[in-house]
C-alpha cells in the first residue's frame, strides 16, 4: 500500500532531540459536558494523562511541550502532569483561538536542539508506541510522516444539490489521525508560509504539503481514536478494556 513500515532501525534516532507538541486547547464544545474531554476519567485516568503517558514512556522522545487553556495552566500542572508522575513536560503554554494557532504556541517553545518535532493531539489516549516510533523514524528519512488508516465504508461525492456525484475509489483514500511528524526545519517553514498567507488548515501535514513537502504516510491504528463525542467515550471504555496493547 505504500505506507511507511520500519524495516530496519536507524541508530541515528537515539541521537535526534525529538520534541513533542500535545495540542490540547481546544473546548470540546461538541461533548456538551461541563468538564473539558480531555479532563474526563476513560479506564481510571484522564484522557489528557493518558496521552501524555504514551508519549512520556517513550525512549525517543526528549520533551513535551503541552499546549492548553490558559485557565487550565495551574490544574494540568497539578493535577495531570505532577499527579502523574510526567517527567518530560519542559513547558505548559496556553493555546490560542484555532488549533494551528496553539501548536505554533508551541513551536515557539521548542529546545533549541530540536531535530524532530511530533504533532499529536492530546484527545487521542490510545496511540502505540509503535506508531510514535515509526513517525520519528519516518520524518527522520523523509522530512514530513503522518499516521492514517484505510477507509473502510464506500465514499461518495455529492453535487451541491445533494445527489451523488460519483463514487470515489476508497483504495486510495485514508483517514488522518496524530501523530504527525517532521523535521523541524519542515514544520517551521510550513508553519511561517502558512502564516504570512493567512491560511488555516485542517492538520499539519496540509500545510507541510502546500509548502511544497511530500508527506509519508504511516499505518495507524482503528483504536487510536479522538474523543469528540459522547459515544466517544463508550468506544473509548471498550477500547481500555481490551486485552491488546493500545
Amino acid at each position: 500500500m505504500g505506507l511507511f513500515n520500519q524495516k530496519e532501525t536507524y541508530p541515528e534516532l537515539d541521537k535526534l532531540y525529538v520534541s513533542v507538541i500535545i495540542a490540547a486547547a481546544g473546548k470540546g464544545t461538541r461533548m456538551n459536558m461541563d468538564i473539558n474531554k480531555q479532563y474526563i476519567n476513560i479506564g481510571g485516568l484522564p484522557v489528557l494523562a493518558s496521552t501524555l503517558l504514551k508519549f512520556d514512556r517513550c525512549r525517543l522522545v526528549d520533551e513535551i511541550i503541552l499546549v492548553v487553556n490558559e485557565q487550565d495552566i495551574i490544574f494540568c500542572k497539578n493535577k495531570i502532569v505532577d499527579e502523574y508522575g510526567i517527567e518530560k513536560v519542559k513547558v505548559i503554554t496556553a493555546g490560542g483561538n484555532e488549533r494551528q494557532e496553539s501548536v505554533q504556541r508551541g513551536l515557539a517553545e521548542l529546545h533549541r536542539d530540536t531535530g524532530i518535532v511530533l504533532v499529536h493531539d492530546g484527545a487521542r489516549p490510545f496511540v502505540e508506541e509503535d506508531i510514535i516510533i515509526e513517525n520519528i523514524a519516518a520524518a527522520f528519512q523523509y522530512g514530513a510522516a503522518c499516521t492514517a488508516v484505510p477507509v473502510k465504508d464506500t465514499v461518495k461525492a455529492s453535487d451541491e444539490n445533494g445527489f451523488v456525484r460519483e463514487t470515489l475509489d476508497r483504495s486510495a483514500l485514508w483517514l488522518i489521525q496524530t501523530p504527525q511528524a517532521f523535521r523541524y526545519d519542515i514544520i517551521a517553514d510550513a508553519y511561517e508560509k502558512a502564516m504570512s498567507e493567512g491560511y488555516v488548515g485542517t492538520d499539519d501535514a496540509i500545510l507541510a504539503e502546500r509548502a511544497g513537502y511530500k508527506v509519508r504516510l504511516v499505518m495507524g491504528s482503528y483504536s487510536n481514536i479522538k474523543i469528540t463525542t459522547r459515544e466517544d467515550l463508550v468506544i473509548g471504555e471498550a477500547i481500555a478494556r481490551m486485552d491488546m496493547p493500545y
